[in-house]
């Protein structure tokens, strides 16, 4: 078999397509073409077929997994279900995962750090970030570590409160929907008596 023609194409990872003179054809991304050294003539040998398939899947895999982390903080595990979950097998995926920590890409404490940071700059408490830590699958040995980085949550709750308000004096129903808003933002309703007491001082929350 030998390599019929390379053509560009319109793909947003900037794959080619590698035609061979039996009418196949590949999508090629440019980091596999450099580690084959692929080339117009190229004579492929009997059997080498699917070893250059297989070193284009690992480059697929690796691909896909940088613009993941690039967009969002992983685990290693959420990369590894998102990469399968987008088409990759189980091995290429782990490898990319693999490849990804070796070059100190990929870290599950730093991203429990991360994880705690964008909680509290959306003013997100304890309970909502570890909420989001379960989801993105950082393994639990690293939460209280993480969440040591959580700031005093009355600042994030008071400001919350001001905003709600707008510098209205609040009666007791605007005071229930803010505290339950609060509480869905993952509040412990002990800080949010607290901060409402502050507010307005003249009620007493102990009931509610």
């Amino acid at each position: 078999m030998k390599v019929e023609a390379i053509e560009s194409t319109r793909s947003p990872q900037g794959k080619l397509r590698v035609r061979f003179d039996d009418g196949s054809s590949l999508m090629v991304l440019p980091s596999a073409m450099a580690e084959l050294g692929l080339y117009q003539g190229m004579e492929i040998p009997d059997g080498a077929m699917e070893s250059i398939k297989d070193t284009c899947a690992k480059a697929s895999a690796r691909e896909r997994a940088v613009r993941i982390i690039a967009a969002s903080t992983v685990s290693k595990r959420e990369l590894k279900r998102r990469l399968i979950q987008k088409g990759e097998c189980e091995e290429d995926a782990k490898q990319a995962v693999q490849w990804l920590e070796e070059l100190k890409l990929l870290d599950d404490a730093q991203a429990a750090e991360q994880i705690v940071r964008n909680g509290a700059a959306k003013g997100y408490g304890a309970a909502r970030i570890k909420q989001m830590l379960f989801e993105k699958r950082i393994p639990r040995e690293y939460w209280d570590a993480a969440l040591e980085l959580l700031p005093p949550q009355d600042d994030a709750i008071d400001s919350f409160l001001q905003r709600r308000f707008r510098g209205r004096q609040p009666d007791r129903a605007d005071c229930k929907r803010a505290a339950d808003a609060l509480l869905r933002r993952g509040h412990s309703w002990s800080d949010i008596r607290s901060a409402l007491e502050r507010y307005v001082p003249e009620e007493d929350f102990s009931d509610d």
